[in-house]
C-alpha cells in the first residue's frame, strides 16, 4: 500500500455543513409589540370620551357669564372718571376751586387727581383729555407757579402769539409740529393746556375752562345752589 492512499486528500476533508445565515432578525430581537386587551381599550376610549365631553359642559356653563360680561374693547373702553367730586376733594389742600370744564361727551377725561408737587416744588390740579379727534390735552393749574416751572409744562416751547378762548386772550405755544400749548393768568392761578390736539380742540376746551373759572366760588367759600 503506498504512502499517498494512507493520507487525506487535501479538500476532501468533509465537514458537517455550516447552517444557513440569513438576514431575518431573530425572534428574541424583534421590537416589542404591547396588546392591549379590548376591555381595556375600551375602558380607555370611554375615558377619553368622558373628558371631552366634560370639557364641552363647562364651555356651554361659562358661555353666558362670559356673553353677559363682555371685555373691554381697546380704545373704545375708556374708563369713568368724576372730575367734579375729585375737585371737591382737592379744593381742602389746593387753597383754591379747581376748574373743572364741562364739556359734555366731546372731552372724555382719563384721569383728574391733585400733585403735591413734591418733585417740582409746585403743587397742581391735572386732568387728562382725549379731544372727539382722539388726541390728547393735558390741563395743569396751580397759584405757585414760577418761570423755570411754566417752561417745563410747556416743554420749552417758544411763545407764537396769543389765542382767544372763552373772551380771554391766552398765550399760544406752538413746536409747528404736533405738540403745543396754551397758558392764562386767571383769577390768582396759572391754567396751562398742553398736548397733541388742534388749536380747534385747544380753543374748545380752554373756552369750557374759562367759564368754570368764572362759575368757581373763591376758596374756602361756600359753594352756592342755584335757584329752581
Amino acid at each position: 500500500m503506498s504512502e499517498t492512499q494512507d493520507k487525506p486528500v487535501a479538500g476532501n476533508d468533509r465537514t458537517a455543513p455550516e447552517p444557513h445565515s440569513t438576514n431575518a432578525p431573530d425572534a428574541s430581537e424583534a421590537p416589542y409589540k404591547p396588546v392591549i386587551a379590548a376591555k381595556a381599550a375600551k375602558r380607555a376610549n370611554a375615558s377619553v370620551i368622558g373628558m371631552v365631553i366634560a370639557l364641552v359642559l363647562c364651555v356651554l356653563a361659562f358661555l353666558p357669564v362670559v356673553l353677559m360680561n363682555p371685555a373691554p374693547k381697546g380704545e373704545n373702553f375708556r374708563p369713568a372718571v368724576d372730575v367734579p367730586a375729585i375737585a371737591r376733594n382737592a379744593a381742602d389742600v389746593a387753597g383754591f376751586t379747581p376748574v373743572t370744564p364741562d364739556t359734555g361727551d366731546t372731552f372724555r377725561p382719563n384721569y383728574a387727581r391733585w400733585e403735591s408737587g413734591t418733585g417740582t416744588g409746585v403743587p397742581t390740579w391735572e386732568v387728562g383729555y382725549l379731544t372727539p379727534k382722539e388726541a390728547f390735552i393735558g390741563l395743569t393749574q396751580t397759584r405757585e407757579a414760577n418761570p423755570t416751572w411754566v417752561l417745563q409744562q410747556t416743554g420749552n416751547l417758544p411763545v407764537t402769539g396769543t389765542r382767544n378762548a372763552g373772551g380771554q386772550d391766552w398765550e399760544l405755544r406752538d413746536s409747528g409740529k404736533e405738540k403745543r400749548s396754551m397758558t392764562l393768568e386767571y383769577k390768582g392761578t396759572t391754567i396751562i393746556l398742553s398736548g397733541t390736539a388742534n388749536l380747534e380742540e385747544f380753543a374748545a376746551l380752554a373756552a369750557a375752562v374759562v367759564k368754570s373759572a368764572d362759575e368757581a366760588p373763591e376758596a374756602g367759600a361756600p359753594a352756592t345752589t342755584p335757584a329752581p
